[in-house]
């Protein structure tokens, strides 16, 4: 099949994704909230202004819709790399150029990652350009640039590690799966433990907190909590974003509690105590650790799973695509491909295991305070500074939503201040 046959074939399934996206942002209709809390502190209609919510519903039909469309787009650069023969063709000029085995890896590696990131382009631009044009990005063109071209060398360095270890293990045979695992295990904690003191610092500026009198305020409440902080980081955001966050990140000394300048600009103090403990919820109750142990046991299932998959297609498509055998360098676009489709099918589940420690967190930080105090407004401005859906589809919830719903949060707090007769705002 020629590669104009194969764009043609993949164009009419991109179509068909784009339709059903449509047709789905039409019957689903955004903001929307049960007639029990319709004009509650968790109906957007008393918190949103009417144009909020018109851009609203415009940019999370947008959001939705490259979202679905980015997942079938991917698969289709990792196939049309594999059934147009570039692949192959990539293969065979290297080896034919008698280049050694350490210089044809990392080229041919680089050729995939290059060409499959320039494919995707387009799809990184729309989402770029739809949240800059509603005034959630302000980032310039040139740093969002600049950072895709980061983005670029520390994947394409991973990936080229990564596969070339799988390579040599795989080429020993037997279960090479379980061997893969239990090397994937340091070397995922180790990610997890350069990612804030390493990795972090390559996109942000992070210094120690501006406001000296909201630290001590948060390290006395971390003492509470039993926390052994001494300092809270703030990231400047706010030339990149409007949109308001706090995360913890890292395990053992690498641990980081970080705000974002953009949470200082728009949020009172009760509503940035309130962020803070909900980090600190994800400390106490040891989420971080669950999520170290909750990659390490998916990375098991996934390849198990996928090794499955991988030889029985292997042994069917492995003529056709150029796969000599299991450790063929050539099959890197179609591991690609199964990494990708495995991360999709398992998003309702690492999701709803992501939604639980969210809120988790946010029941801890309104016990460690006491009060239920600016949560509600807090939520609601977290919600106005991304135009947030309020109460997405649950479609969205399922692949999208790895925090409860802002309706969700809200009425959680109301319940938190009713049992304690408290009055929420």
């Amino acid at each position: 099949m020629s590669t104009v046959s194969i764009l043609r074939r993949y164009g009419l399934a991109l179509v068909c994704c784009v339709a059903f996206i449509a047709l789905y942002a039409a019957y689903t209709s955004p903001n929307t909230v049960p007639s029990a809390y319709v004009g509650t502190a968790a109906d957007p209609a008393t918190f949103y202004t009417p144009q909020q919510l018109h851009d609203s519903a415009v940019l999370n039909a947008l959001r939705n819709g490259i979202f679905m469309l980015s997942w079938p787009w991917q698969w289709a650069i990792y196939l049309l790399l594999l059934n147009s023969g570039w692949s192959r063709a990539w293969k065979e000029r290297l080896e034919r150029a008698a280049l050694p085995s350490l210089v044809r890896l990392p080229v041919y590696v680089l050729l995939v990652y290059a060409v499959s990131t320039l494919l995707y382009l387009p799809l990184r631009m729309a989402s770029y350009l739809v949240s800059r044009g509603y005034g959630i990005s302000t980032q310039p063109f040139a740093g969002w640039l600049e950072e895709r071209g980061l983005d670029f060398v520390i994947g394409y360095a991973t990936i080229l590690i990564v596969f070339a270890v799988a390579r040599r293990v795989m080429n020993r045979g037997g279960r090479w799966w379980l061997k893969l695992w239990l090397l994937s295990i340091p070397f995922t904690l180790f990610m997890m433990y350069v990612q804030p003191v390493v990795i972090d610092p390559l996109y942000n500026r992070f210094d120690e907190l501006s406001d000296p009198a909201l630290e001590g305020a948060i390290l006395e409440l971390a003492s509470r909590a039993d926390i052994p902080a001494d300092r809270v980081y703030e990231v400047h955001m706010a030339g990149k974003t409007n949109a308001i966050n706090a995360y913890v990140s890292g395990i053992g000394s690498s641990l980081r509690i970080v705000l974002w300048d953009t949470a200082l600009a728009k949020l009172d103090r009760p509503e940035i105590l309130q962020i803070m403990a909900h980090e600190m919820g994800h400390y106490v109750k040891h989420h971080l650790e669950w999520s170290a142990l909750g990659a390490v046991g998916s990375s098991l299932v996934l390849l198990w799973l996928g090794g499955g998959i991988y030889k029985v297609v292997v042994r069917s498509k492995g003529k056709d695509w150029s796969i000599g055998h299991v450790s063929d360098m050539s099959a890197l676009p179609f591991i690609l491909l199964l990494l990708s489709v495995l991360n999709f099918v398992s998003l309702p589940v690492s999701n709803a295991v992501s939604r639980q420690a969210e809120g988790a967190a946010d029941r801890y930080a309104l016990e460690l305070l006491g009060t239920e105090d600016g949560a509600v407004s807090m939520h609601q401005k977290l919600a106005v500074a991304a135009l947030s859906d309020v109460n997405p589809p649950l479609l969205m919830k399922w692949l999208r939503s790895t925090h409860p719903s802002d309706m969700e949060r809200i009425v959680e707090a109301e319940r938190y201040a009713k049992s304690r007769g408290e009055r929420a705002p």
